[in-house]
């Protein structure tokens, strides 16, 4: 086996460590960041395998991955607001809306997503090695790198468009800042440009939060006092993630 795959195999086995910790720490509810790292771990997953479309067994991983990571996003959501919801003083609206947190988490890992990717986490390793056997995976390497750099190429060109869509933006940059960590060597990015991914990330997450939250308090009416406050946040959110993209641009464009 190549030591490209012999790499492939340890980093995804590495991711599902991860996550099963993750899911065991949630179902235990031992601490609030369980769900966060489950989502961390679906993120690098996908990231990982996203440049290896069309081989063996990646396509199905990559849709179940998709799968519970959409499932999983409004448990996040509503886990990241119950916290601002009692700062605010509004503890009685944030104590309405925890059981359906906690029944989310129960819900989230009793889920036949959930079940199918860890049956197909757990079969993919040895697909992989007969893939590899049988001369499937030739070309492989090169064709990471290509993919890695046609994924530099979208973001840079989203990121020029001056009509750019911000959600649109925030997923594009997850997916090179976490392929760049997974393929250090193959991504034609320096290790350099992680810092402005990563803050453009952050800010971009604050904006969404706030993009949330409006959206929600326009149909539950306990959080209709919140909305002069969010509004204020969300213009302060919306000019810090512009420039954390601006200077995310100039990075890029210096490759």
């Amino acid at each position: 086996m190549s030591s490209f795959s012999d790499y492939l195999i340890s980093h995804v086995i590495e991711q599902e460590v991860a996550l099963f910790s993750a899911s065991e720490r949630l179902r235990a509810a031992v601490d609030s960041e369980a769900l966060h790292d489950l989502r961390i771990a679906v993120r690098r997953l996908r990231s990982l395998l996203h440049p290896l479309q069309g081989m063996p067994g990646i396509d199905e991983v990559e849709a179940s991955l998709g799968e519970v990571g959409r499932l999983s996003g409004p448990l996040r959501d509503l886990e990241v607001l119950l916290p601002v919801l009692t700062a605010e003083g509004l503890e009685h609206a944030a104590d309405l809306r925890r059981p359906a947190l906690t029944t989310g988490y129960v819900a989230l890992l009793a889920s036949p997503q959930w079940e199918r990717l860890l049956r197909l986490l757990d079969g993919w390793p040895m697909l992989w090695r007969t893939a590899d056997r049988h001369g499937v995976l030739d070309g492989l390497h090169a064709k990471v790198s290509k993919r890695l750099r046609k994924q530099w190429r979208v973001l840079l060109k989203a990121l020029d468009d001056p009509a750019h869509d911000r959600h649109r933006l925030r997923l594009l940059i997850k997916r090179v800042r976490y392929a760049l960590e997974a393929y250090p060597k193959e991504s034609p990015l320096p290790r350099q440009v992680l810092g402005p991914l990563k803050t453009a990330q952050d800010a971009l997450g604050v904006w969404h939060d706030y993009e949330q939250w409006l959206i929600r308090s326009e149909r539950e009416l306990d959080l209709m006092p919140l909305q002069p406050h969010w509004n204020a946040r969300h213009d302060l959110a919306e000019r810090d993630a512009d420039e954390a993209l601006e200077v995310l641009q100039k990075a890029l464009r210096k490759v």
